[in-house]
């Protein structure tokens, strides 16, 4: 293995190097320098130091992106601990089912989450931390409490006059393969995979958008985070990455409508956009066709002398759509459009679309947008192999599959799972089925697994929704299938039982309708099925009465 550095003394350094530079902001909201960040984490060191926090021990962290949930993160790593980021969008339960699972000993939450969760659901956690001001929402041992409560009087009685620069030192000992974090891929007991993210890998994704973007990003310079930071895509390249590099990251800290993101990225310029599909598809549906889809200007473009130049202009009515000052923007975590794709290569727009895996932390497969090919989603990333296994490789389709240092240690508390998806070479099996041509482009035909992607990229579990769904009235069995980015329930009813109760098919559709909202009661909402569709004759089943999903796709 090559040497790599303590990703620990990165954070130092570059809190160091940019001590006077703005560093996170909630847009509309305040603003943190580096050496602002600097006194915060060590304020949260006091606490976890006072109350028995020791290195290796688990702090959760469950809210909507923000500077105080960044802090808490940066200060979890920093001080030897262990994070474990939750995605604000799970429900009660699923925070319940993570936080116990993962035998958390602190909880930080935002607004929105401190409202749903019941801590009494969460019987080992020893406090409740709220986000933005570190207060306590609940202490269950005296010694949190005391350290709380006299935090201002510990800070002062550690640096009676000012905190510098040359006080700010982190937990830098640490191996590289030493356990960073724990990303969850789903909330729901049966269901869970907590992913263990060593040091290594967040190390190597950084070093890999440094090795590919080094040269375009530099300290001062702006970016948004729009992606929920509890995700590795978001965490990984709209934070971590431009953290270590001394950027000014801003915060979408409310609901990224569409609205608030064209309002912020024509106020803020960002140096690159990371994105999901959804947001690039709806900028460029919104705020560009409506303009270039008129007669005059599809008959411009079908004229060979001016086309050019009027494809020109379009390009750069989108790139002020994206704040106008952007190297590139980089697409990843579910398929592009097609049709929105065709154009921006059309009008050579700067994108390109990556590949990656919660499991790799998550990169996979990248290219700069000036060598990318469209329909693809890159080459092996920097420190990433990744092969087909497939007898023609090319011509057809295979697991993808992947190594190096960005892979994971495995599933927390799940040795079974681990030992199926990593083999004793050390491939990462991703479970998707693609091609890769001869220069090493990368191109995914489907997934061999059953996950679903959500419109912000988020890993969507059938079979849970499915569970839920299956214990309500007259349903017998169901399959949730995604078409045009919308969930729909296929549902195969008890008609025996409406034979029975002598119900009309109008009866079968009420009972179902009030099926779908309570189903969508249950779930978050990036999980909501759109509607459910009445099946008249059961699903085909393998021998082993499994539904064969793969005819319902």
């Amino acid at each position: 293995m090559e040497k790599i550095p303590s990703f620990n003394s990165l954070i130092q350094k570059s809190i160091i190097d940019n001590w006077d530079r703005d560093a996170l902001t909630d847009f509309k909201g305040q603003t943190l320098q580096y050496h602002d960040v600097a006194r915060k984490i060590e304020k949260i060191h006091i606490l976890f130091e006072n109350s028995g926090i020791r290195r290796g021990d688990k702090i959760a962290l469950c809210g909507r992106n923000s500077s105080q949930w960044a802090v808490a993160f940066l200060a979890t790593l920093t001080y030897g601990a262990i994070a474990v980021p939750i995605l604000h969008e799970f429900n009660a339960e699923q925070i319940h089912n993570i936080v116990n699972h993962s035998e958390a000993r602190l909880l930080f939450v935002g607004d929105h989450v401190a409202t749903i969760i019941d801590p009494m659901q969460m019987p080992h956690l020893e406090g409740i931390i709220n986000n933005p001001d570190y207060s306590l929402m609940i202490s269950r041992t005296d010694k949190l409490t005391y350290a709380r409560e006299h935090l201002n009087e510990l800070y002062g009685k550690k640096f009676p006059k000012y905190f510098r620069k040359e006080h700010v030192h982190y937990y830098t000992e640490g191996d590289p393969n030493e356990l960073a974090l724990i990303n969850y891929t789903s909330g729901t007991t049966g269901f869970s995979k907590g992913v263990m993210i060593p040091y290594r890998a967040l190390w190597s994704n950084a070093d890999f958008a440094d090795h590919v973007l080094g040269n375009v990003i530099k300290s001062g310079d702006k970016v948004i985070s729009m992606l929920p930071m509890a995700h590795m895509y978001g965490m990984a390249f709209e934070f971590i990455y431009e953290f270590l590099k001394g950027c000014h990251v801003y915060y979408l800290s409310r609901v990224p409508s569409p609205a608030i993101i064209a309002q912020a990225l024509a106020e803020i310029k960002p140096v690159i956009v990371i994105a999901v599909p959804l947001i690039i598809e709806k900028i460029i549906r919104k705020k560009v066709f409506p303009k270039i889809q008129n007669n005059r200007m599809r008959l411009l473009l079908q004229m060979p002398v001016i086309s050019k130049k009027v494809r020109e202009m379009i390009c750069q009515e989108v790139l002020k759509a994206f704040g106008g000052q952007m190297y590139e923007v980089i697409i990843g975590g579910a398929a592009l459009n097609q049709e929105v794709e065709q154009f921006l290569k059309r009008i050579d727009f700067p994108y390109t679309v990556g590949y990656g895996a919660t499991e790799c932390a998550p990169i996979i497969g990248y290219e700069d947008w000036h060598y990318f090919a469209p329909g693809s989603c890159g080459k092996a990333a920097y420190h990433m192999e990744v092969k087909i296994d497939s007898p023609d490789p090319a011509n057809i389709p295979g697991e993808i599959l992947t190594r190096g240092l960005n892979v994971m240690l495995g599933y927390y508390k799940n040795p079974e799972a681990t030992a199926e998806t990593i083999d004793r070479d050390g491939w990462y099996h991703t479970g998707d089925l693609g091609t890769m041509d001869y220069a090493g482009n990368i191109f995914i035909n489907g997934r061999s697994k059953n996950m679903l992607l959500g419109p912000n990229g988020q890993n969507i579990y059938p079979e849970e929704i499915e569970d839920k769904l299956n214990s309500m009235t007259m349903v017998v069995e169901s399959l949730v299938v995604q078409r045009d980015n919308k969930l729909v329930a296929l549902v195969y009813p008890d008609y025996d039982e409406a034979k029975n109760m002598k119900f009309s098919a109008d009866d079968i559709r009420n009972i179902m309708d009030q099926n779908l909202n309570g189903l969508n009661d249950m779930i978050p909402a990036y999980e909501k099925v759109a509607e459910i569709e009445i099946r008249e004759e059961e699903f085909e089943k393998t021998p082993k009465r499994s539904i064969k999903r793969y005819l319902y796709k």
